[in-house]
Parts: structure tokens; C-alpha cells; sequence
């Protein structure tokens, strides 16, 4: 025979039931608010500071990018702290260690630096012509009053190199001279110049450098030297880091995706506005990583253990 609860039972099923009731609530409203927080990310200072690096190609690197420093303290609404590098290997130390929040790499420092396992996302590229595609020139110079008027004139000579993780300091300058049959090991001897201006005042000068390379926009700046041949290279990439929190990245690719020089002084960077600034800066294009596939291409035909992860 079932019996009824009594008043005093059925209240406690009740209350029961209500706990638990509020129970599950109370869970299905933590998973929602958990889903709705932003995701946490890691900075390489601290959450009101970006740290911005920059491959060190001339002596004025710093005062050259400054404006879009600001650019991006304006946009993003935090400081903006400038990464001094001695070295191209100390910039992709950097950026696998987790101490780079943004950057302007060339695009084999960035190749490197991802194969070595940094997190690094490409947003653009950097035009330095207004109307040209992404990409810049890697030139093969000589002193002006050399004889030598081709590359194959390179082999035996000593050689200024900007640096061994340059793009169109080594890597696109060895290609070429594997193409032309001279190993840049042994064929030449190579000298190590570390800027991509030194390397155009030491080839002109025409002692420890009998010839050698060096982006355009550094070589366009010297009448000590002649260009020999010049290679297109694919435009530098600006980076974030992938672990900023995900508000910053998208602040960062709103940004930083696609500008040009007159909207970034429209938004009050006046500093934008100077000879310096638009010698190395057009706008910014859109890019993403399979650009440098081509940079991967060559790492594979010259063996280059820079390459290597």
C-alpha cells in the first residue's frame, strides 16, 4: 500500500528539487559567463604596454618609424615602447622568447623566427612607393669607379653582406650567386656589415668591400656606388604577436591592415609628414603568411642553415 508524504516531507522534496533547480542555473549561468569573457592573452611587458621591434637596417631605425609608433599608441590606446636590437638574431630571440607585442620584420626574419616556433601573426606588408605593390629591391652594388658591371664579377672579391638573417642583405644576394655559380661561402669572401647602410658606405668606400648588397632605399641614398643588377623581394611584414589578448590583435588588424602615409597624418600623427618617415613608409598592404612561401623556396635552394628550426 504507498502513502502519502506527509506536509513536513513534501516540503523538503520541494525544497530539494528547488536547490538543485537553482543548482543547474546557477552552472548554466557560470558556462555562459565564462563563454562571454574575452580571452586571456600574455604581453610581453605588462597590459598597458606594446613593445614594438624593428629589424635594425640603419643607423636612424628608431627616429624612422617613431610615427607609426604613435599611430598605433593612438589606435590601440597604450604605450608604445621601442625595441632596440643589436642584431637581427637578438630581434628573433626576442620574438621567440615572447618579448615582441609588434614589429616590423623583413620577411626572412620573420620566416626564421616562426620556423624557431615564435608566435607571430602577418597583418600587412610595407609599401614604400605610393601605388607599387608590397616589396622592395635587393641591389647588388660596386664602388662607382669599379670595373666590375655584373654579378659574375663578384667571385674572389670581398663582399659586404648586411647580415645573415637579411632578406635582401644575404638571403636573396646568396640565391643569386649560387644562380651565377659562385658559393657565397668560399666564392667570395663575405664581410658582414650588420646595417644595410654600412654596407653601402663600406662598398663604396671600396676597401673591406669590393662590391656588395643592400636594400634600395638605403643604396638610393649614396653616390659612392652603382647598382650591378637588382632582385624584387617580398615587402616586410608587420606582426603581432598571436597570444596578446584577442581585443588587442583585433585592435591591431583594424589598424594596421591597410594605410597610407596621408590617412595616418589625417589622424594627427604630424611627425608622419617627414622626409624621413616616407623614405621607408607608402602605406600598408594586406598580406599573409603563404607571401613568404617564396622565402621558404629559397631557404631550400641555398641550403641556408638560418633556415633551419
Amino acid at each position: 500500500m504507498t502513502t502519502l508524504p506527509t506536509a513536513r516531507a513534501a516540503a523538503g522534496l520541494l525544497a530539494l528539487l528547488l536547490s538543485g533547480a537553482a543548482a543547474l542555473t546557477g552552472c548554466s549561468d557560470a558556462s555562459k559567463a565564462d563563454t562571454e569573457k574575452p580571452t586571456a592573452g600574455t604581453y610581453a611587458k605588462d597590459s598597458s604596454t606594446l613593445i614594438f621591434g624593428v629589424v635594425p637596417d640603419s643607423v636612424d631605425t628608431e627616429t624612422n618609424y617613431q610615427p607609426l609608433m604613435d599611430y598605433i599608441a593612438l589606435k590601440t590606446g597604450k604605450k608604445v615602447e621601442y625595441k632596440e636590437s643589436t642584431d637581427y638574431a637578438a630581434l628573433i630571440e626576442a620574438a621567440i622568447a615572447g618579448k615582441i607585442d609588434v614589429a616590423s620584420f623583413s620577411g626572412f626574419t620573420y620566416v626564421i623566427a616562426t620556423n624557431k616556433g615564435a608566435k607571430l601573426t602577418a597583418i600587412s606588408s610595407i609599401v614604400t612607393e605610393a601605388g607599387e605593390e608590397p616589396g622592395y629591391y635587393s641591389e647588388a652594388i660596386v664602388p662607382v669607379d669599379s670595373p666590375i658591371t655584373t654579378l659574375a664579377g663578384f667571385a674572389g672579391k670581398k663582399v659586404c653582406f648586411v647580415d645573415p638573417s637579411s632578406t635582401s642583405g644575404y638571403l636573396f644576394p646568396s640565391y643569386r650567386l649560387i644562380e651565377e655559380g659562385i658559393d657565397p661561402d668560399t666564392g667570395v669572401t663575405p664581410v658582414f656589415a650588420g646595417k644595410h647602410d654600412i654596407s653601402v658606405t663600406k662598398t663604396g668606400e671600396g676597401r673591406e668591400c669590393e662590391a656588395g648588397f643592400a636594400e634600395d632605399s638605403e643604396v638610393a641614398k649614396s653616390d659612392a656606388v652603382r647598382v650591378v643588377e637588382r632582385t624584387k623581394v617580398p615587402g616586410a611584414p608587420v606582426v603581432y604577436s598571436s597570444v596578446l589578448p584577442n581585443d588587442v590583435q583585433e585592435s591591431l588588424r583594424n589598424a594596421l591592415s591597410s594605410v597610407t602615409i596621408d590617412q595616418i597624418i589625417a589622424d594627427g600623427i604630424a611627425d608622419a609628414d617627414s622626409e624621413a618617415f616616407r623614405s621607408v613608409f607608402a602605406a600598408l598592404s594586406p598580406v599573409d603568411d603563404s607571401v613568404y612561401d617564396l622565402i621558404r623556396d629559397i631557404c631550400a635552394k641555398t641550403g641556408a642553415k638560418q633556415c633551419e628550426s
